[in-house]
């Protein structure tokens, strides 16, 4: 009886803006190991059809958020390490990460990961990766793993299929035996998310030829990355890579998508109608649709936000279109701890003044002096303590910790309904499944923070020039794929 492959599993995920000066440590991943890690994996279940020894090692994900701090990574990735020696030997190694962590003091943290892991497990075992589509993919990074995938669609539905993809390309490659070969190249475009959207053109095209791609004989995986737009390094940008056993063809759809890429850079759209807050409050009031929400975009905790930008919330209570008019707005959310602590003991219909927000980003923000009522006190899994506070018709919600708020429930477990009030002002780019389905309407409006969509506005420097949409190009990029 053959002996059964021996697959580690291991991963730190996290997506981290470098213009945040928020910082994530320990305390912010969720960390797992043993059956913990491999329960979170149906196909390393016994039957699944990737019948393997399944080992775990060390998994550990967060919320995006700033860089995170440099001990923290190294203290993970010993862990990782230590346990790849005490389980050798392995055939193959799954890498679960998101592909856009940035840590203090380095410019590639997942080149870094990923030479020391391919140092730990030798050149002989293969590596599989699966990544978010907003990673970043640089050369050093791309050369030492055998096999790499990314997501398909932007809101991400296929996270899981992806995850499985990966897992199932590295168990055909080992029992068939030999390494693909891999084409990469990078595109000189860097756009954010809200720009790229899966569901829009021509995002949507593009990302509709992969399958047909993989489909083809000689082709095992085909992928791009949009990268991401909030870190300012070196590898931040578009990438495509190819993998398969037909090198000439791997090459040649390596760039025709790579092409196809460039030559649709112009036509990338924000994934709903922009404009300045003042302008989509306005718009917002003005429309009969209900629920009716506003991307409040450039803290987009779910993007690498601090969370705790102010900006937005000043903006709304002095807004005489709300506070003159007796329209009623949502807004989500703040995180501070302090402010959360003294509201929750005053408790329920007690009126609290606070100095709220602006105490992580102070960039574009600062505290906001709030005078309100305790409306809600809540306990959620995520949030922690979760207070909201109701100045006239302002409903301010504040976390212990920070929490993107992406589903209905995150809302009516406070009590609070979207559909019965005139504007819901949440920290989110494109909205996700179950908001875009509860929206009648909805506007992104171009606010200042860590992940403001106004990428000029953050001053890179570090990226490689030219860059699209930050330079002119005299010249059309070199596009031809590199065999790695």
């Amino acid at each position: 009886m053959a002996t059964p492959l021996r697959i580690g599993i291991a991963g730190i995920a996290i997506e981290s803006s470098t213009f945040s000066p928020h910082r994530t440590g320990l305390d912010a991943f969720q960390v797992t190991r043993g059956d913990e890690l491999l329960d979170r994996y149906e196909w390393t279940r016994p039957g699944s059809g990737l019948d393997a020894e399944w080992v775990p090692l060390l998994h550990a994900v967060s919320l995006p958020g700033g860089a995170v701090e440099t001990e923290v990574y190294r203290r993970l990735k010993a862990e990782i390490l230590a346990r790849i020696a005490d389980t050798a030997p392995l055939d193959g190694l799954l890498l679960d990460i998101h592909g856009a962590m940035s840590v203090a003091g380095m410019t590639d943290a997942e080149a870094d990961l990923v030479a020391d892991l391919r140092a730990a497990v030798g050149r002989d075992v293969l590596i599989s990766a699966s990544m978010d589509l907003h990673g970043n993919v640089s050369r050093e990074f791309a050369t030492a793993l055998d096999l790499i995938t990314c997501y398909r669609t932007a809101p991400h539905e296929d996270t899981w299929q992806t995850r499985e993809r990966a897992a199932r390309n590295l168990v055909t490659r080992l029992r068939e035996g030999g390494k693909p070969a891999k084409a990469w190249i990078q595109v000189p475009v860097l756009l954010p998310g809200e720009k790229t959207s899966t569901r829009l053109e021509p995002a949507k095209s593009l990302y509709a030829r992969i399958p047909e791609i993989e489909a083809l004989p000689g082709i095992l995986d085909a992928a791009i990355w949009v990268g991401y737009a909030w870190a300012d390094e070196p590898r931040c940008q578009a990438a495509v890579v190819v993998t398969g056993d037909d090198r000439e063809l791997v090459r040649a759809k390596a760039r025709e998508l790579a092409e196809g890429y460039w030559r649709a850079r112009a036509e990338f759209s924000f994934v709903a109608p922009t404009g300045s807050l003042a302008e989509c409050v306005a718009k917002g009031l003005a429309s009969t649709r209900r629920p009716f929400l506003i991307s409040d975009s450039g803290d987009n905790p779910t993007a690498g936000g601090a969370g705790d930008v102010s900006w937005t919330l000043r903006e709304l209570l002095s807004d005489p279109s709300i506070t003159e008019a007796g329209a009623t707005v949502i807004h989500a959310s703040i995180v501070d701890p302090d402010s959360v602590a003294v509201a929750a003991k005053a408790g329920v219909g007690a009126e609290v003044s606070l100095w709220v927000g602006g105490k992580i980003d102070g960039g574009p923000s600062r505290p906001v002096g709030l005078t309100a009522d305790v409306h809600g006190v809540h306990q959620d899994p995520v949030g922690g303590t979760v207070v909201v506070l109701r100045a006239g018709g302002v409903y301010s919600i504040i976390t212990e910790r920070r929490k993107p708020f992406h589903h209905v429930r995150d809302f009516t477990d406070l009590g609070l309904e979207p559909a019965e009030v005139d504007l819901t002002v949440v920290k989110i780019g494109y909205l996700e499944p179950e908001l875009y389905e509860l929206a009648a309407d909805w506007l992104l409006a171009l606010t200042p923070g860590g992940v403001d969509q106004d990428l000029a506005r953050l001053g890179h420097h570090r990226i490689r020039r030219p860059m699209f949409p930050f330079d002119r190009f005299d010249a059309e990029p070199g596009l031809e794929p590199e065999m790695l």
